[in-house]
């Protein structure tokens, strides 16, 4: 089995015990333009092994970091979920950090609703998107990457997005409806802007959900969905790591790469997993 960080980390460091759980989710079954999220697992965990432990001023696994087996991601799409809530309940019932890594971004549906479960707190969830993924339904399909945001608005998630830029008239109600608090690209990226205050009333649990199409394609274009006019790697993580401040994370999914045959994207996506695990380790 492939590990995640595997060439450093020690013996002690890669047990159950470990805080951190990385879950890979080899899941592509309704993306709509690019394919490959299948292999985005495989890819950044193979990058990982290129890593160095310190990120960002800390060393993540030095509280330990497992790597799980891959979800199976067969069946009706409901089961797939069902099958992932499970996973990442136990890692928090078990007050560990679950770390999703896809895979499309439909998983972030079952991923949250697991962690959510185990908490006697209202959830948020902060997102990194080109898009806003609120439809009802996409192509027919509920549980689409398209529609992942709207079903956790219907279970009262409430949310803020960063980095939006693809949006339909639908989404741009449910916005409001669903009282999500959003910056979108344009000013974001135009103003060079790397934080941003959340709401005073936003959960001070969190859940971080990381598309990689939320940064610009020039930084990386190996994703389904590329948009032009994205955030810059930087500038994505530091606006999360400013919302983190004050709150606890209580789950990560990294989400939407798509391999070329070009590990730079590969490596940038292992990347920003391990970061995120460096911006949770304080809560």
């Amino acid at each position: 089995m492939s590990v995640f960080l595997d060439s450093e980390l020690s013996a002690a460091e890669r047990g159950e015990s470990a805080r951190f759980h990385v879950i890979p989710v080899p899941l592509e079954r309704t993306v709509s333009y690019g394919a490959g999220t299948a292999g985005g697992p495989k890819a950044i965990i193979a990058a990982s092994n290129e890593l160095e432990r310190r990120c960002n001023g800390a060393e993540p696994c030095a509280d330990g970091i497992f790597t799980e087996d891959p979800l199976d991601c067969t069946g009706p799409m409901p089961q797939v979920m069902e099958r992932l809530a499970a996973r990442t309940q136990a890692a928090a019932q078990a007050g560990r950090i679950p770390v999703t890594l896809g895979g499309e971004h439909s998983l972030t549906y079952g991923a949250v609703m697991g962690v959510a479960r185990t908490l006697d707190r209202p959830v948020g969830l902060v997102l990194i998107d080109a898009h806003a993924d609120l439809r009802v339904a996409y192509q027919g399909e509920v549980h689409s990457h398209a529609s992942v945001m709207h079903l956790l608005a219907q279970e009262g998630i409430r949310q803020a997005h960063f980095g939006v830029r693809a949006l339909s008239a639908e989404e741009e109600e449910s916005r409001l409806a669903n009282n999500v608090f959003f910056k979108d690209a344009e000013g974001l990226v135009t103003g060079n802007i790397h934080a941003v205050d959340l709401p005073e009333d936003f959960p001070d649990l969190v859940y971080v959900s990381f598309d990689v199409d939320g940064l610009d394609p020039s930084q990386m274009p190996a994703t389904g969905t590329p948009v032009p006019g994205g955030l810059g790697y930087y500038q994505a993580l530091h606006l999360v790591e400013h919302a983190l401040g004050g709150r606890r994370c209580v789950g990560v999914d990294v989400v939407e790469l798509a391999p070329d045959g070009n590990a730079a994207w590969d490596f940038t996506a292992a990347q920003i997993a391990y970061r995120l695990m460096a911006a949770c380790r304080g809560g």
